[in-house]
């Protein structure tokens, strides 16, 4: 009896340390040794990648120190241009403010009163002065490049402008095409600018000494500017935005006197 009762302890004790030895050859299912290097597994192949990326700059606006190219309104006929660059234009110097920022470069399409107050402009000592006598001399309509700006004077007339006392002027700053029409209404020459690819018109429309509104969009429409911009909207005054919301075009921008607004191509 005692031999049996020997023998199953012995049977038992046996069982017990083959199980425990089976128990401790498979792996660990959750290492928590210091020791223990975690598996790396791979995404799915459908699995989205999150990349950040840094957006491009805008390079029709601004270049790589954040430059841009503004326009300022003065109001009435009067404006005043800043290339990225640092270089300053202004055209028909007379209504409004923010003529103390030096020019390099101003230009006056005649020389009635509300168009040519070059005396208000602080001047740089090399400041160029175009006058419509510069730019007809020779009886041409001539072209200019003064410090990287290119300026090409272009028929302006009516019954009160004659055209050779009056010019327009398409000025090129930073790839960026303005067209200043002066005081005019419809001239010849408007059928050949649409080609210029012209990306702002700024077009005089107060009805008395200049088209009214209604020609004015006529001419917008001949030209094919990207932007037209209503301006000389009431002699005397330097806006007037009653007048300038009837100049009717799907290109229409307004802008008010002493705003200044970022050109874009």
């Amino acid at each position: 009896m005692k031999i049996k009762i020997c023998i199953v302890i012995f049977v038992l004790v046996l069982s017990t340390f083959m199980f425990a030895s089976c128990q401790s050859t498979q792996p660990d299912e959750n290492p928590g040794d210091a020791n223990s290097v975690p598996q790396t597994q791979n995404a799915p192949e459908n699995q989205e990648q999150h990349i950040t990326e840094t957006p491009e700059e805008n390079t029709e606006t601004n270049d790589a120190s954040g430059a841009v190219t503004k326009m300022l309104y003065q109001g009435h006929a009067s404006f005043r241009i800043t290339a990225k660059n640092g270089t300053i234009i202004y055209i028909d110097p007379s209504e409004g403010t923010g003529y103390d920022v030096p020019a390099d470069i101003i230009l006056v399409t005649h020389q009635h009163d509300d168009h040519n107050k070059v005396k208000l402009v602080t001047k740089k000592d090399d400041c160029t002065l175009i006058t419509h006598k510069e730019a007809l001399e020779s009886g041409v309509h001539n072209t200019f490049s003064v410090k990287g700006i290119e300026i090409e004077a272009v028929e302006a007339y009516n019954s009160n402008h004659t055209v050779k006392n009056s010019v327009g002027y398409i000025i090129t700053v930073d790839g960026i095409k303005i067209y200043h029409l002066g005081d005019t209404s419809k001239t010849a020459q408007m059928e050949t600018l649409k080609d210029k690819a012209i990306d702002y018109a700024l077009l005089p429309c107060d009805g008395v000494y200049n088209m009214n509104t209604t020609e004015a969009a006529e001419c917008a429409k001949i030209i094919g500017a990207k932007i037209n911009i209503p301006i000389h909207t009431e002699v005397g005054k330097l806006f007037n935005r009653k007048i300038a919301e009837s100049f009717d075009n799907p290109n229409r921008l307004i802008v008010e006197a002493g705003e200044e607004i970022i050109l874009t191509k």
